[in-house]
C-alpha cells in the first residue's frame, strides 16, 4: 500500500474525494483546539482595555484574570491567546508554570478564598505544620488551605497569606479573623516618603549625575574601590559588572531583581519598606551609568504592598523629572523561586516560563530581548548613594578579621530578636546571636546554623566563631550567599531540616533539566525512608551538582551533604518533625 497516497473509499453518501478522515481534512473553518467563547473573549477584552497585547505582557495579563475571577478558566485562556495572537498551548504552559495562577481546565473552580501557609524552614520551626493540620477544619470547605514556600517574613514566623495579604506570627485566631475580613492589598506606607527623602538630601547626587557633574568613570571607580559586590548571593563585583555592560553595544537594558525567594531571606523587603527612595536613586544612577533607556523592576508576588508602593513612588519620581533617562517598568512575579536566578528572571520579564538559560552567552552580553543587560539586586543598589557621598573609605573601614565593608544579615530561627542586622563583614555567628539578636531563645542551645539560606549549607557550633563573608565558608562546603542566617537549636532535628529544604527544592525546580527535576524528587523519597542510604544519596548529590543547568540543582544537595558531613550522629535517628 502506498502510504503517501492512501485509497479513498466511497459509497457513504460523501461527495467526491471524501472518505475516511476527509472531514478532518476539510474542517478548516475553525482552528483546532478549544474554540474561543464570545462571552469569555468579551470579558478578557474588558480586563485588558487598551493595554498592549505584547508577548512580554502575558504574565501581567494573566494576573488580571486571576485577580478578577480568583482563577483562570480554560475559556479565558483561549480568549487571551486569541487576543494576543498566541498559541493556546503557549499561554497554557506559561500559566501553569507559576504557582500563583490557578488554571482550571474543565473541573470546578477553586474556593473563593485561598489561604497559603508558609512551610519553609523558619515557619516550620515556628509551628506551620500545626496550622496546616488545624486550619482546614476551622475555616471550612469554602476556604482552600495550601502549602506555600518562603514568603520573605521569616523574622515574623509563622506566616500565612489570605489571598495575597500576609498575617504575621500566625495562629488559628488571627488567620480566621483575616479570612472573615477578606483583606485586599494596599500600597505600603514607607518609613521615608519622597518629600522626607528629598528634605534629607535625597536625589541631589542623581541630579549631579544627570547634569554630568559626576563622571561615569568616577562612579565606577568609587564602587570598585569600595569593593561593593552583588548582594543577591553571587557576590560579583559591581564596578566590574557596570564596565562589562557599558562595553557592549547599545541599546542596553537594565533588570532589577526584587524577587528574593531564598528561604530565610527578607533583607530586600526590609530596605524597600523602610527607605525605598534610597534604592530608587541607586537604580536610576546605575541606569545612567550603563545608558539603559528601559529599566525593568521585577518584584515578587508575595510583596503586593511593596509593589503597589513602588509603582506610586516611581510615578512621583517621574513627575518630579528625576528619571528622564530611563523608563522604569514594574513587573510582577507569580510565585516561582527559580525566577530569582538572573536569566530565569529575564525569561519571566519577557512573558515566558522562568527557565534558566545556558551560558555563555551571559546576560551582560545577551539578556533582555536579546540586548546587553545589567542585572542588579535591590540591596546592591541601595548602598550606591552612601558609597558615592561618603566615599569608598567609609565602607572599607567597616569589617572584622581583615574583611572590609558591612553586610545585611536576615536572621531568623531560635533567637530572641530576629530581623535584618547590618553587621561588619567577617562577623561570626556567635556575634550575630549575642551582639545583634539578643541571644538564643530561653531554653535553647545552639546546635547548628544556615549562613546562606536553603542552599548555603548547614554548619555545626564549632564553626560559630568562623568569619562570615564571601569565600570564607567555601572550604567547609557552603557559602554566605544572600546572607540569610537561620539559627538552629537542640530542639531541632538536622535530618528534618535537610528534608524540609530538599522538599523546597523539589517543589521549586523548574523541571528543565533531568538532574535537578528527577534528582530532587528521588532525594526526597530516599530521605523520607528509614535509615539514609549514605552511598546512594552521595552519588545522587554528585550527579545533581555536576550536571544541573543552574544554581538551584547544583546547590540543592548542600543541606543533605552538610548533615552527612557535620551531623553524622543524627543519621541513626528517625526523621523528626516540628
Amino acid at each position: 500500500m502506498n502510504m503517501h497516497n492512501p485509497p479513498v473509499s466511497g459509497g457513504n453518501g460523501a461527495g467526491k474525494g471524501d472518505g475516511k478522515g476527509a472531514g478532518r481534512r476539510k474542517s478548516g473553518r475553525t482552528p483546532k483546539g478549544r474554540q474561543v467563547d464570545p462571552q469569555a473573549l468579551s470579558e478578557v477584552q474588558a480586563l485588558l482595555t487598551d493595554k498592549p497585547r505584547r508577548r512580554d505582557l502575558l504574565i501581567e495579563h494573566l494576573h488580571l484574570i486571576q485577580d478578577h475571577y480568583g482563577h483562570i478558566g480554560a475559556p479565558h485562556l483561549a480568549a487571551l491567546a486569541h487576543e494576543m495572537k498566541m498559541a493556546q498551548a503557549e499561554v497554557y504552559e506559561v500559566a501553569t508554570f507559576y504557582s500563583h495562577f490557578d488554571v482550571v481546565k474543565d473541573g470546578p473552580a477553586p474556593a473563593a478564598i485561598t489561604v497559603r501557609v508558609c512551610d519553609s524552614l523558619s515557619c516550620a520551626m515556628a509551628g506551620a505544620e500545626k496550622l496546616l493540620e488545624k486550619l482546614p477544619a476551622i475555616l471550612g470547605k469554602d476556604v482552600r488551605v495550601v502549602r506555600a514556600p518562603c514568603m520573605g517574613a521569616c523574622d515574623r514566623a509563622p506566616v500565612v497569606a489570605v489571598g495575597h495579604v500576609q498575617t504575621f506570627k500566625a495562629n488559628t485566631d488571627n488567620v480566621a479573623a483575616a479570612v472573615k475580613a477578606k483583606p485586599h492589598a494596599h500600597a505600603w506606607k514607607p518609613e521615608t516618603d519622597l518629600a522626607a527623602y528629598q528634605k534629607a538630601g535625597g536625589y541631589a547626587l542623581l541630579k549631579d549625575v544627570l547634569a554630568k557633574k559626576r563622571s561615569i568613570d568616577e562612579l565606577i571607580k568609587i564602587v570598585s574601590d569600595a569593593g561593593l559586590r552583588g548582594l543577591g548571593g553571587a557576590g560579583f563585583p559591581t564596578g566590574r559588572k557596570w564596565s562589562l555592560v557599558r562595553a557592549e553595544p547599545a541599546p542596553r537594558l537594565f533588570a532589577v531583581n526584587a524577587d528574593e525567594g531564598e528561604p530565610g531571606t527578607f533583607k530586600d523587603r526590609y530596605y524597600l519598606e523602610q527607605d525605598p527612595h534610597r534604592f530608587i536613586e541607586g537604580m536610576l544612577i546605575a541606569a545612567f551609568v550603563v545608558d539603559a533607556a528601559d529599566t525593568y523592576l521585577y518584584v515578587r508576588d508575595e510583596y503586593p504592598e511593596v509593589r503597589l508602593m513602588l509603582i506610586d513612588e516611581l510615578e512621583k519620581v517621574a513627575a518630579a523629572g528625576l528619571s528622564p533617562h530611563t523608563k522604569v517598568h514594574v513587573r510582577r512575579g507569580a510565585g516561582a523561586y527559580i525566577c530569582g536566578e538572573e536569566s530565569a528572571m529575564i525569561e519571566s520579564i519577557e512573558g515566558k516560563r522562568g527557565l534558566p538559560r545556558h551560558r555563555p552567552p551571559y546576560v551582560a552580553q545577551v539578556g533582555l530581548f536579546g540586548r546587553p543587560t545589567l542585572e542588579q539586586n535591590v540591596e546592591t543598589l541601595y548602598w550606591i548613594r552612601d558609597l558615592v557621598e561618603r566615599g569608598p573609605e567609609w565602607f572599607t573601614s567597616q569589617g572584622r578579621r581583615d574583611k572590609k565593608g558591612f553586610r545585611s544579615f536576615s536572621v531568623s530561627g531560635r533567637v530572641k530578636n530576629p530581623g535584618v542586622k547590618v553587621a561588619p563583614a567577617g562577623v561570626t555567628i556567635n556575634e550575630l546571636i549575642n551582639e545583634y539578636s539578643g541571644g538564643m531563645l530561653e531554653g535553647h542551645t545552639l546546635k547548628g546554623f544556615l549562613p546562606g539560606g536553603a542552599s548555603g549549607g548547614i554548619f555545626p557550633p564549632k564553626l560559630a566563631d568562623h568569619p562570615l563573608d564571601f569565600g570564607t565558608l567555601e572550604p567547609h562546603g557552603g557559602f554566605v550567599g544572600s546572607h540569610a542566617v537561620v539559627i538552629l537549636s537542640d530542639k531541632d532535628d538536622m535530618k528534618a531540616v535537610a528534608f524540609n529544604l530538599m522538599k523546597f527544592f523539589e517543589d521549586e525546580s523548574c523541571g528543565q533539566c533531568t538532574p535537578c527535576r528527577a534528582g530532587t524528587e528521588k532525594a526526597v523519597k530516599l530521605m523520607a525512608q528509614g535509615p539514609w542510604n549514605v552511598e546512594l544519596l552521595t552519588e545522587l548529590s554528585t550527579l545533581m551538582r555536576d550536571a544541573s543547568i543552574c544554581g538551584l540543582g547544583q546547590a540543592a544537595p548542600n543541606p543533605l551533604l552538610s548533615v552527612l558531613k557535620n551531623f553524622p550522629e543524627e543519621l541513626t535517628k528517625p526523621l523528626g518533625t516540628w
